[in-house]
């Protein structure tokens, strides 16, 4: 049966909505009041979003959008996550560039596409295997629309009662690894074409296709070299399965297997052409990149995390249907399921062998999942490709049934977890202008990079890059980049603080309250203030906590605007609530009359 596209059609149209839902969303809350700000997936992707807009802008590959540090000959950077993993941004800014779209758009319309763009990488793998694009379909938003659920987050939680509805679909943070998730699934279509579904192709004359064994070689090497510089837990999963696959045909030998094994050869020398500039890149990183990353040193298992426990279900159910004659063991479709099935065991447990771990809550939540939910998909495409009277109206009807529903949960991870960042998303929106006003005031700057804003908005200071191409004082997401050492990011967050009027005591106790989660992560890296990053986790200390508060205080007490090494400041912006303190920053700087954008003030400074 040829495949039908519209149906993947349908299913991408879905998907896309759900990228687009916390945008529809934020411009409902403001009406008429919208000032065009994107609205984000997940609070990480405003540094993405600063990246991309620095690329839009024409800054070298190795750029610094919150310093303002950029790549020359008389001032080399260092390699940073951004600057490695930089075929999704490219792959967006380069057309934003050429088209004149700015970063905030570039991510909406990239978010879209891209979840557009996996599901309709997932209905073809699974039209492959079961020639049914109706069965395709449905499964394509199930692996989607389930991803969170497949990762034991997402709205599940608080809709059985006393969980957190958080992230919102996982897979649609932009750019990483959103744009990763086509050449992904595309990867693991174009194997299956080429090792499982080439004799299922040529035995179908009216297919009309003709497969040609190395160019699908070729495509799926690139793939694999576009996730390789998209996101570092999409590649390694796409190298874990493609290990998984290998090891299955090694060990089962199909018919033909020597021919499949050639052609894995052949990939596995393609992938390794991607490997090897990636290696070198890898080997240029900074320092900060590494404290970062918090990489932990163990041997031990990791054996219960939700997509691990659904691909435990699926073996068995194979094994099942191997000892009830329903599957055979050497069929290739067979063996594919288990693959796929294996990949989050592995990449779960690689630390075993390696006695290296690195955050695996990233496999749970944005690519393990999902191809936990494509096995199960797959295993049941097994049993549907061999069902009796699967062309009949009921079985048609029920298989839309299922798509509607898959779908329907979609709609609910959206309308419980959009809710968390509303908040804030509304309030970078009411930003904007201020942002705006900035980026008018940089044009014929010549070292507008270097100009540098302390905005006392948490949340916005974050954001200000994607829009200004000022350098900011501090934001939470500025150490990882590469243009500051960890010394400097928590020397720079110590000026913040000083500027804002807080003394060591307040410092402390928003930390021992638990609700300055900020600070622990400024002071003390991401992983002292949630179990969920790190597998060796130690929570903070009240020691550590009174212990930095004194160095702290310490610091206030020596601090001079004037002294070497003290970022110099050229703009303020605070809100226009008149309590605001100011004592610190006049102690040291003129401030102008100020322009008022909303709830925002935006003052020009001079060093006294």
């Amino acid at each position: 049966m040829k495949l039908r596209w519209r149906f993947g059609i349908i299913a991408g149209l879905f998907l896309a909505v759900f990228s687009l839902y916390p945008q529809l969303k934020m411009v409902y809350l403001r009406g008429a009041e919208w000032n065009g700000h994107y609205a984000y997936n997940d609070v990480d992707e405003v540094a993405y979003a600063s990246y991309l807009k620095a690329l839009i802008d024409g800054r070298p590959r190795k750029n610094d959008p919150y310093t303002g540090r950029d790549d020359t000959p008389e001032n080399p950077q260092p390699e940073s996550l951004f600057s490695i993993q930089f075929a999704g941004p490219y792959t967006i800014a380069l057309p934003a560039r050429i088209l004149g779209v700015p970063a905030t758009w570039a991510m909406t319309i990239s978010g879209a596409v891209a979840a557009f763009l996996t599901a309709l990488a997932i209905f073809w793998l699974i039209g492959l295997l079961t020639q049914d694009s109706l069965f395709a379909m449905a499964g394509s938003l199930i692996v989607l629309a389930g991803g969170a659920l497949f990762a034991g987050e997402g709205a599940i939680g608080e809709v059985v009662g006393g969980g957190f509805s958080y992230p919102y679909f996982p897979g649609f943070r932009r750019y990483i690894p959103a744009m990763a998730f086509p050449a992904f699934f595309g990867l693991i279509g174009v194997v299956w074409h080429l090792i499982g579904g080439q004799r299922a192709v040529k035995a179908d004359p009216r297919s009309g296709v003709t497969p040609t064994p190395f160019l699908l070689i070729i495509v799926a090497a690139a793939c694999f070299g576009y996730t390789v510089f998209s996101y570092f837990y999409v590649w390694t999963t796409a190298a874990a399965w493609l290990g998984c696959v290998g090891i299955c045909w090694l060990v089962v030998r199909p018919e033909g297997v020597w021919k499949d094994i050639k052609s894995l050869v052949l990939l596995g020398a393609g992938c390794v052409l991607s490997l090897a500039p990636y290696a070198w890149l890898l080997s240029k990183r900074s320092h900060t990149m590494d404290d970062v990353q918090m990489l932990v040193r163990t041997h031990a298992p990791d054996l219960t995390r939700v997509p691990e426990l659904i691909s435990f279900v699926v073996l068995i159910v194979i094994a099942m249907g191997i000892a009830m004659k329903m599957f055979a063991l050497r069929d290739r479709a067979t063996l594919f399921a288990v693959s796929l099935a294996m990949t989050p065991i592995v990449v779960f447990n690689q630390q075993i062998i390696t006695g290296q771990s690195l955050q695996p809550i990233h496999y749970q939540v944005f690519i393990g999942n999902y191809v936990a939910g494509l096995a199960v998909v797959f295993t049941l495409g097994l049993i549907w490709r061999t069902a009796d009277g699967k062309e009949k109206l009921p079985t048609r009807v029920a298989l839309i049934i299922v798509a509607l529903v898959a779908a329907g949960w979609g709609f609910v991870e959206c309308h419980y977890t959009v809710r968390v960042l509303d908040d804030v998303n509304v309030m970078r929106d009411e930003a904007l202008p201020v942002a705006r006003r900035l980026a008018e005031l940089a044009k014929n700057d010549a070292d507008k990079h270097h100009q540098v804003v302390l905005h006392l908005g948490i949340a916005e200071a974050d954001d200000l890059p994607t829009v200004a191409p000022q350098a900011v004082l501090w934001a939470r997401h500025q150490h990882v980049f590469a243009g500051v050492t960890w010394d400097e990011n928590k020397e720079r967050y110590y000026q913040q603080l000083y500027y804002q009027g807080v003394s060591g005591r307040d410092l402390a106790a928003g930390m021992k309250s638990g609700n300055d989660f900020v600070s622990m992560i400024a002071l003390f890296g991401w992983g002292r203030h949630t179990d969920r990053l790190n597998s060796q986790y130690k929570p903070l200390t009240l020691g550590e906590v009174d212990a930095e508060a004194r160095v702290y205080d310490e610091y206030v007490k020596n601090f001079a605007a004037t002294k070497p090494g003290v970022v110099r400041l050229n703009y303020l912006v605070t809100s226009n609530e008149p309590q605001q303190y100011f004592d610190r920053i006049d102690q040291w700087y003129e401030r102008d009359a100020g322009e008022t954008f909303g709830k925002y003030v935006l003052y020009r400074l001079r060093l006294k």
